[in-house]
């Protein structure tokens, strides 16, 4: 797609200040799987500490919000693209036992917060305490408390735990990208309106496609396809706002759909595209703790 050559007005800033920033939720559809993660207003878990750095330097390290990956339901960030990689390749091993919460509140059946700096790696498990009586507590009976944790955790997250929160572009249907096809815009280069009895799932949405091969090709890798922000305008989400999406405006980077609200949108995104999607990225996180559902 070609960029917009266009002078920049006021109409853009007054449609995103129209956008509200954490009291009205965009349409939105919840995820069904409950999870119990002990994250911060932003989404981020241990505190923003980079959950590789237990195991490999052996201390609470803080993150950054450049070196970022979402797991079950939060956000981890990282001191390293290193220390990124080696979560995303496995983020069962590095992500804390009972969803970063403490352990010994889970072995007497209850739900506490932590400080990063009472950890222990267990049987290749970083398991966090609240405070020096609960490592105390803890070690008391380490073998027995760990095997009751373990056996309570699952009630506890059935009891606390909620749907993973998601914010998708949809419309009253539920409709993703006003129903047209996003395997199109990587294979024609342009939206195609997708037939409403071929369609898909992914993320809560509903995804039309104009050909069964476009479904097979979604069904296949969903996150390729799946518009980058739930749909919504990515220069909105790069000064943190959710703005909705012009889909005739759009541009695939670095192998992702992305889509702006309006011209000027477009081109104030491209006026700094690695820097407005490093600013975009970091911030969806939060938009969708904000704003999801």
């Amino acid at each position: 797609m070609k960029p917009f050559l266009l002078s920049l007005s006021a109409s853009l800033f007054a449609s995103l200040s129209a956008c509200s920033t954490c009291t009205t939720a965009p349409p939105a559809l919840a995820g069904e799987t409950r999870r119990l993660v002990n994250t911060d207003e932003r989404g981020v878990a241990l505190e923003g500490h980079d959950a590789v750095a237990f195991f490999t330097v052996g201390k609470p390290v803080k993150g950054s919000a450049s070196y970022s990956a979402r797991h079950e339901g939060a956000t981890y960030w990282f001191s390293s693209a290193q220390n990124l990689a080696a979560f995303e390749a496995e983020p069962a091993r590095y992500a804390p036992a009972f969803g970063g919460y403490c352990g010994y509140a889970a072995s007497i059946e209850r739900v506490s917060p932590v400080d990063v700096n009472f950890f222990e790696i267990l049987d290749g498990r970083l398991v966090l305490q609240h405070n020096q009586r609960a490592w105390d507590k803890w070690h008391a009976d380490l073998a027995g408390n760990l095997v009751k944790a373990d056996a309570n955790w699952p009630a506890l997250v059935a009891e606390h735990g909620r749907g993973e929160k998601t914010l998708v572009n949809v419309d009253d249907d539920g409709v993703a990208l006003e129903g047209h096809d996003p395997v199109s815009y990587f294979t024609e280069h342009y939206p195609v309106k997708g037939r409403p009895e071929i369609y898909s799932t992914y993320n809560g949405a509903i995804y039309r496609f104009a050909s069964q091969e476009h479904r097979a090709a979604f069904e296949s890798d969903p996150a390729q396809y799946a518009p980058a922000y739930g749909g919504f305008c990515g220069y909105a989400a790069s000064i943190n706002k959710v703005s909705p999406v012009n889909i005739h405006i759009f541009q695939v980077l670095d192998g992702r759909l992305v889509l702006q609200h309006t011209p000027e949108a477009y081109a104030l995104f491209n006026a700094d595209v690695p820097g407005n999607s490093a600013r975009a990225d970091a911030n969806w996180p939060g938009l969708v703790a904000c704003k999801g559902s």
